[in-house]
């Protein structure tokens, strides 16, 4: 069997410099369980999410996390960071092998517009292997609720999916559910880490490939050691969820040709009538609801 141990570290953070706080979790939960393989941070919790502490990649935070890696013999993802690159900055997540070695950089392809502002979309998907255990690929965040990401990376051979996240929104109920859903329909592990204390409401999850919760964190700082096995992601790729759906076989061999992304006009011919993406406005003007005539587009008062 192919095992291989990941930790969640869902870290109580805050707007300002936490790479320490951050270095003091990675050497507690590599001294407490010795058997981890690999440790997960939440989205942006370096830094918080201020594009004005956006960094040069490499620099001298990555060598701050390569070196964190090297010391402790583990692989590494200590979440993202807004990256300066000349005039652009993006969410971009760094993966380090136990060598302290960069083996790839993803920035995020879905910034939470219209209120991630200031912030550039990636455009290329990312997947890496660990040697001799699997394929593993990256999402940040809001990417999860994009259901091509996942496909795109199961396509490409990942078996785990790692996910940091930074959700301090009502809206998290529904991501833990994406999660789930983003894991059975792709046959793949999924780890949806997220960060707690004034940047996040935490309730960090880990997905099977059969869709089952294997943790769920509550609110506060938690570390999250989680064993998984990469031959259960093959055998329930090869014979179904509980011998029943084959989800990936099926969408290999499907003759359905998706014409909203063969065929760009079809799916702008829709889409373009929602209007803006744009922070909403409220409704209601000089105390009286501001109805919408659904048929004009125009507004009554």
């Amino acid at each position: 069997m192919t095992h291989f141990a990941i930790a969640g570290l869902q870290l109580a953070i805050s707007e300002q410099d936490n790479r320490y706080l951050i270095r003091s979790q990675v050497e507690k939960t590599k001294r407490v369980f010795p058997w981890v393989d690999m440790i997960v941070v939440g989205e942006l919790a370096s830094f918080g999410p201020n594009t004005v502490n956006a960094q040069l990649l490499p620099g001298e935070t990555e060598r701050f996390y390569t070196q964190l890696a090297s010391d402790n013999d583990v692989w590494l993802i200590p979440g993202s960071m807004f990256e300066q690159d000349e005039d652009e900055v993006y969410n971009t997540a760094l993966v380090i092998n136990p060598a302290g070695e960069v083996v790839a950089r993803y920035r995020k392809m879905f910034p939470f517009y219209p209120y991630e502002k200031g912030v550039d979309a990636g455009s290329e998907f990312v997947v890496f292997d660990v040697p001799e255990v699997g394929r593993f690929g990256i999402s940040i965040c809001y990417d999860q609720w994009f259901p091509e990401t996942t496909r795109t990376l199961a396509c490409m051979g990942a078996q785990v999916i790692i996910c940091p996240t930074m959700t301090n929104t009502i809206d998290r109920e529904l991501e833990l559910n994406i999660a789930r859903t983003n894991a059975v329909v792709n046959q793949c592990y999924f780890f949806n880490i997220n960060v707690a204390g004034d940047l996040g409401n935490g309730r960090s999850i880990i997905v099977g490939p059969e869709g089952s919760i294997i943790h769920q964190a509550g609110t506060e700082t938690e570390i999250i050691p989680v064993e998984i096995n990469l031959d259960h992601v093959k055998r329930v790729r090869e014979r179904g969820l509980h011998g029943l759906g084959q989800t990936l076989k099926s969408f290999r061999d499907s003759k359905v040709e998706f014409s909203i992304y063969a065929d760009d006009s079809a799916r702008r011919e829709m889409l373009e009538q929602l209007g803006k993406l744009e922070v909403p406005e409220s409704e209601v003007e000089h105390g009286r609801p501001n109805w919408t005539n659904t048929k004009s587009g125009t507004g009554t008062t």
